[in-house]
């Protein structure tokens, strides 16, 4: 099947292009060219298909509450109406009953040709319960090697990320869970300033959402915000709905950590069973009256990093695309738009809503 596209501005994931057509042949991009370009019909924008690495359900389904395919399918419906392509359907703090559950869940959503998934995100329960947030603290604890070898046995191709509080953790087990091909996020931690540079010195490459749960900055202990504010490598991600996060600290880090800095949406939806329950309130959720998660979509995101943040567009666009996929280190993951590669791209109306998208994965 042959489409083109053509479009006013492309935005590849290292540059912009005015005026271009794009070929797709057989779900690949063949051919960017100015030849044929069809002003009268060309659409505003065209950039990569987004990339969220953190969200927890949709349509009235949390993951940990119901753990079945179905439920990420949703998800991902959900996801292609915000733009996103690609995600990580996550859980918070959980029993192993519902960690190995959400575990066949997400095999049973691949084994039926589900599209776009990632891998489970792992948000929990190995976290340090003085930063737990929303998340329970029945089921928060340290884990022993045991029982990491056995979920990690078990979760093989469907985890692909942990977030966990490096300080209750120790070195093997990190290094475990790293050497198993998992990503592992510094998170929900109150590491102190010190203890967060070594632990990013020893190989952690990323944080879980900036500033929420982790022990803050201070001018006599930087904690483990100044840790990734200070260190040359260490990515963080943040959620842009300005809840979470004023919408000035997020201008503040950008400045700071520049390509380091990511998007995930942390988002949720309003349920009334399982162990996190969540109701809207406004264009958030909360839990019991804590913040809880976000009602983002990545194209809302970035948005909100271009309207309220002062980001450029092209940059706010790396920040849901380019800067996650390079997280997660997978080829199948490009974040970028480039010939010879599979189109996953969005084509996008000037008020950013979604006026056609090509997912091929």
């Amino acid at each position: 099947m042959h489409l083109n596209y053509s479009t006013k501005a492309l935005f590849t994931g290292s540059e912009w292009l005015n005026d271009v057509v794009v070929h797709i042949e057989n779900e690949l991009v063949v051919k960017i060219e100015q030849k044929g370009f069809d002003a009268n019909n060309a659409i505003p924008f065209i950039i990569p298909a987004l990339i969220d690495l953190q969200l927890y359900g949709a349509g009235g389904k949390l993951l940990s509450a119901f753990p079945e395919k179905e439920t990420i399918e949703k998800i991902y419906q959900s996801c292609l109406e915000g733009g996103t392509g690609f995600f990580q359907p996550t859980i918070a703090s959980q029993s192993m009953d519902v960690i190995y559950a959400s575990i066949d869940a997400v095999k049973a959503y691949k084994a039926a040709g589900g599209m776009g998934c990632i891998g489970l995100h792992l948000e929990g329960p190995w976290i340090h319960t003085s930063k737990k947030g929303a998340h329970d603290a029945s089921v928060i604890h340290a884990p022993d090697m045991e029982e990491v070898r056995s979920i990690l046995a078990y979760g093989a191709d469907a985890i692909s990320m942990i977030t966990l509080a490096p300080e209750v953790c120790s070195p093997s087990i990190i290094k475990t869970i790293q050497d198993a091909g998992i990503i592992v996020s510094a998170g929900h931690t109150n590491a102190s300033y010190e203890t967060a540079m070594q632990f990013f010195n020893d190989g952690v490459p990323v944080a879980t959402h900036l500033f929420n749960a982790m022990s803050s900055f201070q001018h006599r202990a930087p904690g483990v915000v100044g840790a990734l504010f200070d260190h040359p490598t260490a990515m963080s991600s943040i959620i842009a709905d300005g809840y979470h996060v004023d919408y000035a600290a997020i201008r503040i880090a950008k400045n700071i950590m520049g390509d380091r800095l990511f998007c995930i949406t942390d988002a949720v939806t309003a349920t009334n069973t399982g162990l996190y329950q969540h109701t809207l309130v406004g264009d958030k959720y909360e839990s019991a009256g804590t913040l809880s998660g976000s009602a983002l979509t990545q194209l809302k995101s970035i948005q909100n990093m271009v309207e309220h943040v002062g980001i450029p567009f092209g940059e706010a666009i790396r920040m849901c695309s380019l800067y996650p996929a390079k997280v997660m280190k997978s080829k199948k993951i490009p974040g970028t738009i480039e010939v010879n590669t599979k189109a996953n791209l969005l084509c996008l109306n000037s008020d950013f809503t979604i006026l056609n998208s090509a997912i091929s994965h």
